[in-house]
């Protein structure tokens, strides 16, 4: 008996048994709950076919999806201090970081790098999510820096696109600090006169929104996507109050003036080409052209202009029938 379970058994099994099907050959829709096989998706740039939604995608999927050609040039980084607390909860966070960059294949949360997109240079800093959900610590704030030095340096416009849960706690105030760092950094772009423009995708919250993700020139926001600085269970427990129906999600925002648009995944390359050329383009002058993010103040051929000599106020006098006038009215108060 042991002879047929040990050795002919395995043999008709090899012959006639099914071969393993890999486990990543179709993916549920995490909002219809529709089976998509992983060609369909990959194609439609890991959009549902179904409903439409908007699943999320890694830094170098972004880049090859937006750059000319899938062709970019990766800017290298100096070296951010690791753990600097010692922190530890239930595992050391020097071992969380080892295991995300082993799951990922990446150094820390974020890539930069430059290339052309729609003929123009441009430098882009794009998020990882699955990298420690894609949180802010020493490495991300020197890597926004890097990127917006670099968008001067070339004179290209700078695009981050954020997909983050906030700032790394396991960097305390280090992950703090650097909400400020990162503000400083995209201003630089802006004192340059080049464009900075912010895509908005799923997650932007926490100190990634009360930061640089919301000082950009133009915010462009993908469907779905939500945006906020504190979650809605928690606000709603904070307010005791019911949230509207898609609250924080990008449409709400773009509703409420907080987004400039909101742009599906398939349309984003040519979107985005089209508004940085329109900001780069340079705007004729009798002086010769000029940046086109240089503010230019029209003024009507109806209306008249006065030199600033005319523009000073009156003179105030008061004359004594204004005085005696006063005293006057305080004489008939005291009766």
């Amino acid at each position: 008996m042991s002879w047929i379970t040990n050795f002919v058994r395995p043999k008709l099994q090899s012959l006639v048994g099914r071969k393993e099907v890999p486990d990543n050959l179709w993916h549920k829709c995490p909002n219809c709950g529709q089976m998509i096989f992983h060609r369909d998706l990959d194609k439609n740039l890991q959009v549902c076919q179904h409903c439409d939604h908007h699943m999320r995608l890694g830094a170098d999927d972004r880049m090859k999806m937006l750059f000319d050609d899938g062709k970019y040039t990766r800017v290298a980084m100096r070296k951010a201090i690791v753990d600097p607390l010692k922190f530890r909860d239930l595992k050391k966070y020097n071992d969380r970081l080892k295991d995300a960059q082993k799951k990922t294949g990446m150094d820390d949360a974020i890539v930069v790098a430059h290339g052309n997109m729609d003929g123009q240079e441009t430098v882009m800093a794009a998020f990882d999510f699955s990298f420690m959900g894609g949180s802010m610590g020493l490495a991300v704030g020197h890597a926004i820096i890097t990127a917006s030095r670099e968008a001067v340096k070339r004179g290209a416009p700078l695009v981050i696109l954020p997909s983050s849960g906030g700032a790394r706690m396991q960097e305390g105030i280090h992950s703090l600090m650097q909400m400020a760092r990162t503000t400083i950094a995209v201003e630089e772009v802006r004192e340059a006169g080049l464009p900075y423009i912010v895509v908005l995708c799923d997650p932007t919250t926490g100190g990634v929104t009360a930061s640089f993700a919301m000082l950009g020139d133009i915010h462009i926001a993908e469907p779905g996507a939500v945006i906020g600085f504190a979650g809605a269970r928690v606000i709603e427990q904070t307010i005791r109050e019911t949230l509207p129906e898609g609250f924080q999600r990008s449409e709400y925002l773009l509703e409420h003036g907080m987004v400039d648009m909101v742009v599906e995944r398939k349309d984003l390359r040519e979107t985005l080409g089209r508004v940085i050329s329109l900001l780069m383009r340079p705007v004729a002058s009798d002086d010769g052209p000029v940046a086109a993010t240089k503010t230019e103040i029209i003024v009507p051929a109806t209306v008249e202009v006065l030199p600033p000599e005319d523009l000073e106020p009156a003179p105030v006098i008061i004359t004594d029938a204004v005085a005696t006038e006063s005293k006057d009215d305080g004489d008939d108060k005291r009766k």
